[in-house]
């Protein structure tokens, strides 16, 4: 028998606290036979534990005891998953306010964003905050599961209206694919198995959508020529160096022409290997060893880059998302992480803030915490970037508080294109 081809799909479940991400999630995995007897057997404890009675399928992904005790995700859980014809990584992403750091973190490296939200409450304040956010981070598909249609006794004329709401908003994010999928999580109805209480319905199922959802959207974003930072230099025996580091943008290839940035020095490709053994190309996510022609003092944080070459800068116009309890002002100085380099930063100017109701930039000269807002940074060090939207990458970083060493802040290369 001729076996399918599996791909990879990473997916983040986002959306406001309570709407039903985790339940949700669990349903999937249990409906799809993904947990191990003993999981199932943990789970059920945990369930009598807290006298919550039958099955609680949060607890599947729910696994911190703040979490379960709180009855909320705090942390990112990922879990794993495979059907027939593909795999999943699913990042189940906290709805809380106060972890909406948390869930820019699971979101950064999705192909797809699945939100679920509550049918009665519809797209409150957090989930299109968890959307916006997506949509910053280059996610352009989202599966949408309207969750708890079971309360609202399978109404279609509540679940139209929140279908509204949602197709209003996706196209001013400019998601490209949005699928809206009636759900009951806790029942199980449409998440794996299509549900008689949707008479008026003829959709997909959530695995439905999921499994004819395009993978390896984050590599294989539209980019421009291929990028490795590098993260080690390597002392080869008989004399000479390699440069080791992931790939990122396109492809390498031996004989490649390429570009050492931020000197400029223009030289090729003589040698790739990875795990030891020589190769005759690198493909984006591959961590590779490079030798170069030139005799070079590249180091830690330098690029390796082929044409069209990214920018040399120390300023940066950037979208932020600021998860620092006091506010980011003008002058503020941090330290800055772009791909392997880490450089002290000030900021020059906040050129506002995005209005998460209206999708436009309010005057502002600070950003408070979860706000989204536009800066322009100043670094110490030469950076090589590219703009966040041609390489997720190269085009990202994140702010760190020189102080306590907490990350405060992700940020992006460029203003978003719904801007």
């Amino acid at each position: 028998m001729e076996i399918a081809t599996k791909d990879l799909l990473r997916l983040a479940t986002i959306g406001s606290v309570d709407d039903g991400k985790s339940t949700l999630i669990g349903r999937l995995l249990v409906d799809t036979r993904q947990l191990f007897d003993d999981q199932l057997d943990a789970v059920t404890a945990a369930s009598e534990k807290r006298g919550v009675g039958d099955l609680d399928l949060s607890f599947v992904t729910d696994g911190l005891r703040a979490e379960r005790e709180q009855g909320i995700t705090i942390d990112v859980a990922y879990r794993y998953a495979t059907t027939p014809t593909r795999k999943f990584i699913i990042a189940d992403c906290p709805g809380h306010v106060q972890y909406t750091a948390n869930m820019a973190t699971g979101a950064s490296t999705a192909d797809l964003a699945l939100a679920v939200l509550d049918v009665a409450s519809g797209l409150k304040e957090q989930t299109r905050r968890h959307l916006c956010i997506a949509a910053l981070l280059g996610v352009r598909s989202i599966v949408v599961a309207v969750n708890k249609m079971d309360a609202v006794e399978w109404s279609q004329l509540a679940f139209e209206r929140v279908v509204d709401e949602i197709e209003t908003l996706s196209r001013e994010l400019d998601f490209t694919s949005v699928s809206i999928i009636p759900v009951s999580a806790l029942l199980g109805d449409n998440v794996v198995e299509a549900s008689t209480h949707f008479p008026w319905y003829d959709g997909p199922t959530v695995l439905d959508a999921l499994e004819a959802s395009e993978a390896g959207a984050w590599e294989h974003a539209a980019t421009q020529g291929a990028r490795l930072p590098i993260q080690w230099v390597l002392r080869q025996p008989g004399g000479g160096r390699t440069y080791a580091g992931m790939v990122n943008g396109d492809t390498l290839h031996l004989g490649d022409r390429v570009t050492l940035l931020p000197s400029n020095v223009e030289t090729t490709i003589t040698s790739l290997s990875f795990g030891g053994d020589e190769i005759e190309s690198a493909t984006v996510g591959l961590a590779a060893d490079v030798g170069l022609g030139a005799e070079t003092n590249a180091g830690r944080g330098d690029l390796i880059a082929t044409a069209p070459l990214p920018r040399v800068t120390n300023e940066l116009k950037t979208t932020i998302c600021w998860f620092g309890e006091k506010p980011l002002v003008i002058g503020q100085r941090l330290r800055l992480k772009h791909t392997s380099k880490v450089t002290p930063v000030r900021v020059k100017i906040i050129n506002g803030v995005i209005d998460i109701e209206k999708l436009d930039i309010d005057e502002s000269t600070s950003l408070n915490t979860n706000d989204i807002g536009l800066a322009t940074l100043q670094t110490a060090d030469l950076l090589v970037v590219d703009d966040y939207r041609a390489n997720r990458v190269t085009g990202s970083f994140v702010l760190i508080d020189e102080v306590t060493n907490a990350t405060v802040a992700a940020g992006m290369v460029g203003h978003a294109s719904f801007l």
